[in-house]
């Protein structure tokens, strides 16, 4: 409930002029409960005069919008285009507004706090996602150094030294920019502070130099994704070159590892990166998704000096022996999350399987168990595996060959899980013709009897109901969860395997004329 100081706070900043004109005479202790009370109305100009003015030492956007004693919404999964644009813009006229340098007491701006969901609630429904803050924050601390020098301001003005931390995410369309603002930092009043770095559609090449730009030493979170061809050989080279003490959490793209074209010396690399990940004292998170290291899994996790609490392995064709180690190792003991998709777990390994989910069931919260031949025969298997799994928030299987009779045995025992708020179910195998095949292709996944599925879902939803587990939310999204950072960047991406499929026709036809 809100307090009344909250609601007075709204009912000031509702009338734009008059707090932008008495905005000099507002405590500073108030300028907190301002900023959210004009975040939550989407008062761009407010928001915009607010940080311009700061008077505090530190401009956290996480805390300002979390949980406060008169406001107990949370509203920094709002990523507001103008609520975000006017504080960026806010912070550029911070540093050139004219008030002495003295005065200015801001020393650090953390922007790592918002959080990128699939349903925005700000009534703009404009979001300002992680790649488009990038943009704007480059430019911004780009653009400042070039009106410094064109307005010819006083040298004081480089006495201002204001820390911003922020989560990166660079791509090929931003790339220039974002090492243009990296590499011009200490020249700069803004200086930009990498916590976390996202890197999606570069050259090896251009990721090596920026990444060293970021301050590695500081990061603490690495992800590489999707369309960068980082292979085992690149990252041996990034691991030689660059150091990353502090860093928790690293995720490689597709294909870094593969076992299935390995030479006597690329088991010496697997090895040696191996080696390279266990001087990372504080890595707690890895994922390697649809990288095959059969038989190699304990080579790369057993030299860690850490337990990881996250963990990916999905699509990594997984053999006995990988299981065993992952069931036996240090890390079974402390997995929080475990993505073991694109597996046979209950056919081709279920003992050592379910000894894993054992040994993690005092700390799991999260498990992906997605086309894994999971079939109506195995229901009271995973049953048994799952029921010591008490703190489980969220349980994913899509893409299993389970019939409606199969999901309504499962749905019946997730009522049991008293943290349990989270379930991808699969459409059922009984709304698909006969004649398709698991795992099913994409161009297959919505050839199924829609009224039937929603006959069936309705009534999974009804045991929730029954068992008063209203807190659980049960959906089916045909092509896997949202990805913000891939729906953010779709088009450019899009853009990207386009081209590189023209150029792989072109090579073609070129070859035939050759040929001919």
């Amino acid at each position: 409930m809100r307090s009344l100081r909250f609601m007075s706070a709204e009912a000031l900043v509702s009338d734009t002029q008059r707090i932008r004109r008495n905005l000099g005479s507002v405590a500073h202790n108030l300028f907190p409960l301002l900023f959210k009370a004009s975040y939550l109305q989407e008062q761009g100009d407010v928001i915009h005069d607010l940080v311009e003015n700061w008077p505090l030492p530190e401009l956290n956007i996480g805390k300002l919008l979390g949980r406060t004693a008169d406001h107990p919404e949370d509203l920094s999964s709002r990523a507001c285009c103008v609520c975000l644009s006017s504080c960026l813009a806010g912070l550029r006229d911070y540093v050139l507004n004219s008030s002495s340098p003295y005065a200015k007491q801001l020393r650090t701006v953390d922007l790592t706090g918002i959080k990128d969901v699939e349903v925005q609630l700000c009534k703009c429904q404009k979001t300002l996602g992680r790649w488009a803050r990038t943009e704007l924050l480059c430019k911004i601390c780009f653009d400042l150094l070039v009106d410094i020098q064109r307005l010819q301001l006083g040298p004081g003005l480089f006495e201002i030294s204001i820390d911003v931390l922020v989560d990166l995410f660079v791509t090929e369309r931003s790339y220039e920019l974002a090492v243009q603002a990296l590499f011009l930092r200490h020249h700069s009043p803004l200086k930009i502070h990498c916590v976390a770095f996202r890197a999606d559609n570069l050259a090896p090449r251009k990721l090596f130099y920026i990444i060293k730009l970021a301050e590695p030493a500081f990061l603490r979170r690495f992800e590489v994704v999707h369309n960068v061809r980082l292979e085992m050989e690149h990252l041996q080279v990034l691991l030689n070159n660059v150091h990353f003490p502090r860093l928790t959490a690293l995720m490689l793209p597709a294909r870094t590892f593969d076992v299935r074209r390995f030479t006597p010396e690329d088991e010496a690399t697997l090895t040696s990166t191996g080696e390279k990940l266990s001087q990372m004292t504080q890595l707690t998170e890895l994922s390697m998704p649809f990288s095959p290291l059969t038989g190699r899994i304990r080579r790369l996790l057993s030299p860690l000096k850490t337990p990881l609490k996250v963990l990916d392995v999905s699509n990594c064709s997984l053999n006995h022996a990988d299981m065993a180690y992952l069931a036996n190792s240090l890390h079974s003991n402390h997995l929080e999350v475990l993505d073991i998709s694109g597996h046979d777990v209950t056919d081709l390994y279920p003992s050592t399987f379910f000894k894993l989910l054992n040994h993690s069931s005092r700390t799991l919260k999260s498990l992906t168990l997605e086309e894994c031949n999971i079939q109506d025969i195995h229901v009271n298997m995973l049953i048994l595996g799952l029921v010591p799994c008490r703190k489980l928030e969220e349980l994913k299987f899509l893409g299993n060959p389970l019939s409606f009779r199969g999901l309504k045995c499962l749905f019946n025992i997730f009522t049991d899980f008293p943290r349990l708020k989270y379930i991808e179910f699969p459409v059922p195998k009984d709304c698909y013709p006969d004649d398709i095949s698991y795992p099913i292709h994409d161009a297959d996944l919505s050839r199924f009897d829609h009224q039937k599925y929603e006959r069936i879902a309705e009534e999974l939803h009804m045991i929730l109901l029954e068992a008063k587990r209203e807190d659980i939310k049960a959906s089916t999204p045909l092509f896997g969860s949202y990805d913000a950072a891939v729906q953010e960047t779709g088009n450019e991406l899009g853009s990207v395997l386009l081209k590189s499929f023209r150029d792989a026709l072109e090579g073609f036809s070129m070859a035939l004329r050759e040929i001919n």
